[in-house]
């Protein structure tokens, strides 16, 4: 049986979520499309849930424009919809002179991108601001929070029903065809059917390449592929030590493993980085904790290993490798040259933070 619909969204993850609901609000018909039993389960769950500034990315890319551009959509979204967010804000602390010649370039940069609020401190004056800190200087970004990511999803579902948008649940692509006028995508699942739409947009996170392979009449040279590179998060029991959040200095694929916590007052450490985990392997290593003690000991000397529990773990859809730096890749029809599909691959961090623009962008590229 083929049903028609005017814009199929592959994935109901936050991105996937805030592209129907920008779509859904210009007017179009529209069906969200997920293979699990309920939106947001995977990449958009098992992430920091920090509001980033917009701060390392690079200048003119897609992700420093969108986080900027969203951050500042995201905030103004969370008071209007009483979303449980914080204005926390977040140190970037240099441990040593080495790191502290390289705060300058990280300023600039920010600024670059349209972050202009970055203030550098002294160690001094850091560890006065968090006592239990150890640095020698620090950037000071009173931009960033942190953020229900689950309430900003039901908030944004809210949306596109309220709209009369339709989700989907155990709906899981499983292959399709390029037509005239749109494109066909085979739906697997309880409610098997195949949908004829006008626009789909692939939303699929860590699944977005194996979902455009799969579907015949897309150009391959235009479909990357994605590595899923797996973050581990261990938790740390009793009070949170630090009221702001606290980052070591970056490397261009990760930004270390950081201080975090949620809005309940819960402390966490992480994500790391690894290369070599399967596609949906969410396991954490217990012995990974001597490496988050020595690399968090840097700026947190008092840190006691014995509080530290093993949290969660993530993956995040990355086109590049190891020690490489990424960009979103958002790609339409003025790019492959399909008309109805847009696909996003590599919709890492800041996925969350841009996810709003996201929506604008896509649904601004739908309608050109």
């Amino acid at each position: 049986m083929t049903e028609r619909v005017d814009a199929a969204v592959i994935g109901a993850g936050v991105i996937g979520l805030a592209v129907a609901r920008a779509l859904a609000l210009a007017g179009r018909e529209v069906i969200l499309l997920e293979r699990n039993d309920a939106f947001g389960s995977e990449t958009s769950a098992r992430n920091s849930e920090v509001i980033h500034a917009g701060i390392y990315y690079r200048p003119g890319g897609l992700r420093a424009r969108l986080c900027v551009e969203g951050r500042a959509k995201l905030y103004s979204y969370c008071a209007d919809r009483n979303v449980d967010h914080l204005n926390c804000e977040k140190l970037i602390v240099a441990s040593d002179a080495a790191e502290q010649a390289r705060l300058a370039a990280i300023r600039a940069n920010a600024e670059a991108n349209g972050v202009a609020d970055l203030t550098q401190i002294s160690g001094g004056e850091a560890m006065k601001l968090e006592p239990g800190l150890r640095c020698v200087a620090a950037l000071r970004s009173p931009s960033t929070g942190i953020i229900d990511s689950h309430a900003l999803m039901v908030a944004m579902l809210g949306d596109i029903e309220n709209a009369g948008g339709v989700l989907a649940l155990l709906s899981q692509v499983v292959g399709g065809r390029v037509v005239d006028g749109g494109l066909e995508i085979d739906v697997g699942g309880q409610g098997a059917m195949t949908l004829r739409a006008s626009l789909v947009v692939n939303s699929a996170g860590l699944w977005a390449d194996q979902v455009a392979r799969s579907i015949a009449g897309l150009r391959p040279e235009f479909i990357p592929a994605l590595r899923p590179a797996k973050g581990q998060y261990f938790t740390y029991s009793g009070k949170a030590p630090f009221s702001r959040l606290i980052y070591p200095l970056h490397a261009p694929d990760s930004q270390g493993v950081h201080y975090t916590r949620d809005l309940g007052g819960q402390a966490r450490l992480g994500p790391d980085i690894r290369w070599d985990a399967a596609l949906g392997d969410y396991s954490v290593d217990e012995t990974r904790r001597a490496a988050f003690v020595q690399s968090v000991s840097k700026f947190w000397p008092d840190l006691d290993p014995a509080r530290l529990n093993p949290g969660y773990a993530g993956q995040r859809p990355k086109a590049t490798g190891p020690g490489e730096e990424g960009d979103f890749r958002i790609f339409g029809p003025q790019t492959h040259g399909v008309r109805g599909y847009i696909g996003l691959y590599a919709m890492e961090s800041p996925g969350l933070t841009s996810c709003l623009a996201i929506g604008d962008y896509v649904a601004a590229m739908a309608a050109a």
